[in-house]
């Protein structure tokens, strides 16, 4: 395929949160047609009905079959993705770019005669790989954000005995479903913590951090935020290296890759807000070190990265279609 010819894409599952994301980058994507929007809900609704933001961007209508395309996304949820593939019958030349957690440890799977073998979606940690890859899974997002923020001084052994990891999101995280603890008088002027030390998404963490060094240990505090978006991520270690070098590593391990940003000011989250973009910034007190690492969980964590790793494996450029900026005010 020339590099010059635009996509087909299609989107399942197209009425969440991720679904949105997805629509309002890749309707302004100069290498992108949207071939169709999957939702079995609104089948015969607009999108701009749902997702109301994306008035005068689009007329798309949410549709109930799977059509034809080069590449798919697939934002059905967790633990769905897996049995929709195995009932549904897609072309083998399609790539399946995955936002959900059922192939994170880079499972596969049985088209006919064909295995589709699935490459994860970190493009800090595996770009070379994805450009060549027919099936990614898309990262979660409090992994990417503790992932870029542990690679490197992971690989370097620069990390001696535990980590300790607290990361507050905001609620766009838990899906678009109301729960008990998403709406609105339960999450105002309201912060808790949940599932602590066991969150699904320390399993592929581990899976990929471990292929990089000895086995590490996480004590991962997840936070609920009483905001919509956003991930705000710290974590600290032991280590008897100096700041010196490890800024050094940082900016050396990740100058070729275009979303990762190293502030030597503290950040806060509004940097990041409607961007791809990873900020870091790093910190010694004492003999500990300390990352700070934020992301927008719907872009960064989600959606952006999903179109980042269509553009690596498309041969596009990576940063097109996601050159945002964040609004701080």
């Amino acid at each position: 395929m020339s590099i010059t010819n635009k996509i087909k894409v299609g989107i399942v599952g197209g009425s969440g949160y991720t679904g949105g994301e997805l629509i309002r980058l890749l309707v302004n994507h100069p290498k992108v047609d949207i071939s169709f929007v999957n939702s079995k809900t609104y089948t015969g609704k607009k999108v701009v009905e749902i997702h109301k933001d994306l008035i005068g961007e689009t007329e798309i209508k949410f549709i109930g079959e799977i059509k034809d395309c080069d590449l798919m996304f697939l934002c059905l949820g967790h633990n769905k993705s897996e049995e929709f593939l195995r009932k549904t019958s897609i072309n083998t030349k399609t790539k399946i770019i995955d936002l959900s957690q059922d192939y994170r440890l880079e499972k596969s799977f049985k088209v006919k005669d064909e295995k589709r073998n699935f490459v994860y979606g970190l493009p800090e940690l595996y770009k070379q790989k994805i450009k060549t890859a027919k099936n990614i899974s898309n990262p979660g997002c409090f992994a990417t954000a503790i992932e870029i923020g542990l690679i490197p001084s992971v690989e370097k052994k620069y990390i001696h005995g535990e980590v300790h990891t607290n990361a507050i999101t905001g609620s766009t995280g838990a899906g678009i479903v109301p729960s008990n603890t998403t709406h609105f008088s339960w999450r105002n002027n309201n912060v808790s913590n949940y599932n602590v030390f066991n969150h699904r998404h320390l399993n592929e963490i581990y899976h990929h951090l471990n292929q990089l060094s000895n086995e590490i240990k996480i004590n991962f505090i997840p936070v609920r935020g009483n905001f919509s978006r956003g991930i705000f991520c710290t974590s600290y270690f032991k280590s008897n290296v100096k700041i010196e070098k490890i800024n050094e590593l940082y900016s050396h391990y990740y100058k070729n890759h275009p979303f990762v940003h190293i502030s030597k000011n503290e950040i806060s989250l509004k940097e990041v807000i409607n961007t791809n973009k990873c900020i870091l910034h790093l910190a010694k007190v004492n003999d500990k070190i300390l990352i700070t690492s934020i992301i927008d969980n719907l872009i960064k964590g989600a959606s952006g990265q999903a179109i980042q790793n269509m553009n690596l494996m498309s041969g596009f450029e990576e940063t097109t279609g996601l050159n945002l900026k964040s609004s701080i005010f």
